[in-house]
């Protein structure tokens, strides 16, 4: 690891919710105990859980009415806030983005790491469909052009701010390319954590439902699953988990399709370890869940798109469908009833993304670059 004496900040878009780019944090937390942490937001319930409470500098967008939820609502004022940081007296600065944390500004005698979980999606890749699910497609709306105008200049400052990023490291060989297509940039391919270890193996016989587990949100295509499920009211689906799309997604639900709502982490766990399978159909960077659920033995039915390709391996730990359609869902169940999975391999196949060999992987990467400097 890198001396323990730089004086090191850690900046993450926010901090508002428990997700894959917050246990990236908890673990930089681990490398470096005494760091400083940024965030654009943060909730006191978040802060608490990271064990961070009194050490995170937050941007004056959380001044702002109700910012912890609509934080969203200020993306004009991203750029500016990130901006606002000052970071002039840490040697090491690592950034956790997905947005706009890597657009901090440094000198040229600090170095600046970012941890990319992707470039921002709802300006980039998935901007009209962000648009669509908002109302937002008409020419003749004024917030629509407004919006367009919003995103628009915060494209031209996201390629602008890529450039100073010294280094940038990519949570998977699909998001590397993202990032090499959109800012011509390099970058390293460094798995996140997943706290496989905490997942215990079921080699028992399972229940007779399928699972999944996701924020209700557009991208996550749970409708798609449901809309799968509704055509084989003979096959049971248990979905765990909140958002803004769950009354749209419940709408269409039958009997055989049952909403848990936001669940505990060990009644997570135990609905994946009791599984026939997990089923998840995002186009999605990485996929924490995914690795969980075969942590527990349990194979995964996916989307052949993504972070998934790196971490379910077809016909092994689980099987892909290769069209994001309910139609290409519902072949693959019908095809995974005819399969059988071994436990053990499926487990095998998730050990390799820990939390340890994040953190063994990142310290060498950091002590190489620290090294040129």
């Amino acid at each position: 690891m890198a001396d323990k004496k730089m004086k090191v900040a850690l900046v993450q878009d926010w901090l508002t919710s428990l997700g894959g780019a917050e246990k990236v944090l908890a673990e930089l937390l681990k490398m470096y105990p005494d760091a400083d942490v940024y965030a654009l937001v943060a909730s006191d319930e978040i802060v608490n859980a990271l064990g961070i409470k009194g050490r995170v500098a937050q941007s004056f967008i959380c001044h702002l009415p109700f910012a912890n939820k609509l934080y969203r609502k200020y993306m004009q004022f991203f750029p500016l806030a990130i901006e606002g940081f000052d970071f002039s007296k840490y040697d090491l600065i690592i950034s956790s983005s997905s947005s706009v944390a890597k657009g901090i500004l440094t000198n040229s005698s600090q170095t600046h790491i970012c941890y990319c979980h992707s470039p921002a999606r709802y300006v980039w890749d998935l901007c009209n469909q962000y648009l669509k699910d908002a109302g937002l497609t008409s020419r003749y709306n004024p917030l629509a052009f407004y919006a367009r105008r919003v995103m628009h200049k915060f494209r031209i400052w996201d390629v602008i701010s890529a450039n100073r990023v010294d280094y940038f490291v990519a949570n998977s060989n699909y998001i590397a390319k993202r990032i090499n297509k959109i800012y011509r940039r390099d970058s390293k391919v460094i798995y996140p954590p997943v706290y496989v270890d905490k997942f215990v193996l079921n080699e028992n016989s399972r229940s007779d439902f399928y699972f999944t587990v996701s924020r209700l949100v557009p991208y996550k295509k749970i409708d798609l699953i449901v809309e799968a499920f509704a055509k084989m009211p003979d096959k049971q689906l248990y979905i765990a988990g909140v958002g803004p799309e769950y009354k749209k997604i419940k709408s269409i639900a039958t009997p055989n399709i049952h909403f848990l709502g936001y669940l505990p982490t060990d009644e997570v766990k135990r609905y994946m370890s009791e599984a026939k399978a997990f089923v998840f159909a995002a186009d999605e960077d990485f996929g924490i869940a995914p690795v969980e659920a075969q942590a527990t033995g349990t194979p995964v039915i996916c989307y052949a798109k993504g972070g998934v390709l790196e971490t379910v391996t077809d016909n092994v730990s689980g099987l892909y469908f290769y069209e994001q359609t309910s139609e290409s869902l519902t072949k693959a169940i019908e095809k995974f009833e005819t399969m059988s999975f071994d436990p053990r391999t499926v487990r095998e196949n998730a050990m390799k993304f820990s939390s340890d060999k994040f953190r063994e992987n990142m310290s060498a990467f950091i002590e190489e670059v620290m090294a040129k400097n």
